[in-house]
């Protein structure tokens, strides 16, 4: 018996099949479809805690810091920033279900009052107040992303990407393997402005 690979949706992205095919870890992210309805590229696959924690350590989040998780999910990075670290933060997924969740997560964590979560698209959403930012996107999502990063955020607010990089313009300050995953870590500098 021949077992096929799945055939892409009219409009999908090939990279991104490719690397569901592969079995690249990556996170639900979604985006407009070319109906203007919101449409999942890529399915959720939540963050280990381990990773989480490391993110966090070598971001150096304390109780001074607002963390924004862009391509949230379940919100376990913004709990964990609030819970153990007493930062704030903010989630942010285009999945209703998955902010759902998150809000459920933070209520039952005792950090709803720390964190909020919002159904909206990363590329349109404020990124201002972040001064922690993590992700956990695709290559080509997190290349997208990083003008984005560069007018909005302030100097000295910290990146950390789970397992994918920002390409040869901005390569990371540090890299860090931990559970067999890459984080890399960026500072946004003067230049980049």
């Amino acid at each position: 018996m021949t077992v096929r690979p799945p055939i892409a949706a009219p409009g999908a992205d090939r990279r991104i099949l490719l690397a569901l095919l592969a079995g690249t870890p990556l996170l639900g992210y979604t985006q407009s479809g070319p109906d203007d309805t919101q449409r999942l590229d890529v399915p959720y696959l939540p963050t280990p805690q381990p990773v989480v924690d490391r993110m966090l350590a070598l971001a150096g989040v304390d109780r001074s810091d607002t963390v924004y998780d862009l391509g949230c999910g379940d919100g376990r990075i913004v709990i964990t920033a609030a819970r153990r670290h007493g930062a704030r933060g903010v989630g942010i997924d285009l999945n209703p279900q998955r902010i759902d969740d998150a809000r459920t997560n933070a209520r039952q964590a005792g950090v709803g009052d720390r964190v909020q979560f919002q159904v909206a698209d990363l590329f349109e959403a404020d990124l201002a107040p972040a001064s922690v930012v993590t992700l956990y996107l695709l290559p080509d999502l997190n290349r997208r992303l990083r003008p984005r990063l560069w007018q909005q955020l302030r100097v000295g607010t910290r990146v950390i990407s789970h397992d994918f990089d920002m390409g040869d313009e901005w390569p990371p300050e540090r890299m860090e393997r931990v559970a067999g995953k890459t984080l890399y870590f960026w500072t946004i500098r003067p230049e980049h402005k």
